[in-house]
């Protein structure tokens, strides 16, 4: 498969990082966790809770440097505003290579709330959002772009094998 940029997105708790991963590992690509380049540059700065922009831009730049060098880069983050979803489209732009923009969710709130409350830290030391902080996250809602998976019904392995199929057909399209 030529080098493209995936990105998973989505509220805490709706599967993004186990698909991202999974999916990561049956395309052999670059897997690029926003979390956890987050907890690094809190690791290295001593400010935790003061990263702000930086795991993204970092990510970012990862990303369009493992594309341009004709790589398949997953990227996993919540990207919970449209500022975000713009600078994932550049980074593809500038690398001309394709972006196929994945938004999960989980439509079953009951599901929803178990996950994020049964969940456990993915990175080093990383404090888990609670379900309140999930429920008043900033989150712009999306226009229409890019694929929306809804989690709450299907299994991960059902889900990563409908996102591989859909890649898949998008691939054929792009051609």
């Amino acid at each position: 498969m030529p080098a493209m940029l995936i990105v998973i997105g989505g509220l805490p708790g709706t599967g993004k990082s186990s698909l991202a991963s999974a999916l990561a590992r049956v395309l052999d690509a670059i897997y690029l966790r926003v979390d956890t380049i987050e907890q690094a540059i809190g690791d290295a700065t001593g400010h935790p809770h003061a990263v702000g922009a930086a795991g993204y831009v970092v990510a970012y730049a990862l990303a369009e440097e493992n594309v341009r060098l004709g790589r398949i880069v997953v990227a996993d983050g919540v990207n919970p505003v449209l500022q975000t979803r713009v600078a994932w489209k550049s980074v593809a732009e500038r690398a001309s290579v394709p972006l196929f923009d994945v938004e999960l969710i989980c439509s079953d709130p009951i599901e929803h709330r178990r996950r994020v409350e049964q969940r456990r830290a993915g990175t080093r030391g990383t404090g888990l959002p609670t379900w309140s902080d999930v429920l008043t996250m900033t989150y712009e809602p999306r226009a229409g772009d890019g694929l929306v998976v809804d989690t709450a019904e299907h299994s991960l392995a059902e889900n990563l094998l409908n996102v591989h199929r859909l890649l898949l057909a998008q691939k054929r399209a792009w051609r």
